[in-house]
Order: structure tokens, then sequence, then C-alpha cells
């Protein structure tokens, strides 16, 4: 009887019908990636202000020795973290190819 009673307490009361919805085009196909809105989306907090070493975008000085080391090791650091840097800049979410396009962007500022 107390099994019926949460039963019939728990049920359904209704359905919802969204109709045929066709899945969202994935990301890398509906447009490119915008550097300077995943800049201003994580990268900023640190690279705006300077936070924990990090190079402020806009200061030549700073920029220029990373710049010497080439893009490869800046996305590898980037990407896998470096010293007080989280990976992805602490955002898990970020494709390789948005932080990339969030490097580039910083440094058409620092050049």
């Amino acid at each position: 009887m107390v099994l019926k009673a949460i039963e019939e307490s728990i049920k359904p009361v209704g359905q919802v019908n969204v109709g045929s919805v066709p899945a969202p085009a994935p990301a890398a196909e509906t447009a490119a990636v915008d550097g300077e809105s995943v800049y201003k989306g994580t990268c900023m907090a640190c690279h705006a202000t300077g936070a924990a070493g990090a190079p402020k975008v806009g200061d030549k000085a700073a920029w220029k020795p990373r710049i010497d080391q080439g893009m490869d090791t800046l996305l590898k650091h980037a990407i896998g973290g470096f010293k007080a840097m989280p990976p992805k800049g602490g955002n898990a979410n970020l494709s390789d190819e948005a932080v990339k396009a969030a490097i580039e962007y910083m440094l058409s500022q620092s050049q």
C-alpha cells in the first residue's frame, strides 16, 4: 500500500513534445573562433591585470621573450598550463583551436 502511494505521488503528470528539432551544427562548422572573444571570456582576468606574473596584453617587453620561443611553445604552455597559469587558462571547455586564437589575438596586440 505504501509503495502504491509513492508510485502515485511521483508519476508523471504530462509530456512535452518539442517536435522535430535539428541538432545544432558543431561550433567549428558554424563560424571561425574569435580570439578576442576567447581572450575577453577567459584570458583577460590575468592578461589584462598581470595577475600571477601573466604578461599584460600590449606590454611588448613582457611578450618579446615569449614570442621568441615560438607559437608551438606558447600553445603548449597555454594548453597544458605553465607556472601559475592553469591548463587552458582554467577553462577546460576551450578547444585547442580557441586557445590558439586567443594567443594570436594577444600577440597581435603585443608586438
